[in-house]
């Protein structure tokens, strides 16, 4: 089942993240889209250290953004997704849905929405939970359980997105959120409060990660 952020949820907006006009100062590399592949990863068997400070940078062929990573909230969605970053699971990989003023999505080395790790982790989520501009959340299909996360990932773009708190969160963009924008705006249409699950939510032009790494201080 392909994993999908919003599917099925009545998804309402306040205001958008970063616009919708295109900088003219800043466009997209053009890059061939890179060879899907299946990788299966082990969980991680500690959560992160409280104490130090979690940062993933992410280069694209759009520009590079940095992810402050919450340690806390979400333990286990956490310190996957430092330890997918440190496995090289992110790289040549590409953002596979993009939702213009909503989210863009990545983290699928199949390229096909249904791919993951080989696991998945689960952290309740607080009933307070918002998903703000640039936050960064996982993915889950709507027969997981609430706090569900595999590799998938989606950065919100709007400035508010009222969603049920029903996705781990597991940081926030801190560098780079004119990056996450532009990528935002790469996208055909969106059918939104349906299933987000159509070709209109395909990127216009291939959008890839083309490496991660995690800095600790």
């Amino acid at each position: 089942m392909r994993v999908v952020a919003v599917v099925l949820l009545a998804l309402a907006l306040v205001g958008c993240g970063g616009g919708l006009e295109r900088s003219a100062a800043r466009e997209c590399s053009k890059v061939s889209q890179p060879a899907a592949s299946r990788r299966s990863e082990h969980a991680p068997v500690a959560n992160l250290d409280a104490a130090t400070t979690y940062d993933v940078v992410m280069r694209t062929n759009c520009g590079t953004f940095t992810i402050r990573i919450d340690p806390l909230r979400f333990p286990h969605a956490a310190a996957s997704f430092v330890s997918l970053t440190e496995a090289g699971y992110f790289d040549r990989t590409i953002f596979t849905r993009v939702v213009p003023g909503v989210l863009v999505q990545a983290g699928d080395p199949t390229a096909t929405g249904r791919g993951g790790p080989g696991y998945t982790t689960v952290d309740a989520p607080p009933a307070g939970a918002s998903y703000d501009h640039g936050v960064v959340a996982m993915a889950k299909t709507k027969t997981q359980p609430p706090g569900t996360a595999g590799s998938q990932f989606f950065i919100v773009t709007a400035k508010k997105a009222k969603l049920r708190p029903q996705y781990a969160i597991v940081g926030k963009v801190v560098k780079g959120i004119d990056v996450v924008d532009l990528i935002g705006m790469l996208g055909g249409g969106s059918d939104l409060p349906s299933q987000v699950q159509h070709v209109s939510d395909a990127p216009t032009q291939v959008v890839e990660i083309e490496h991660a790494m995690v800095v600790t201080t």
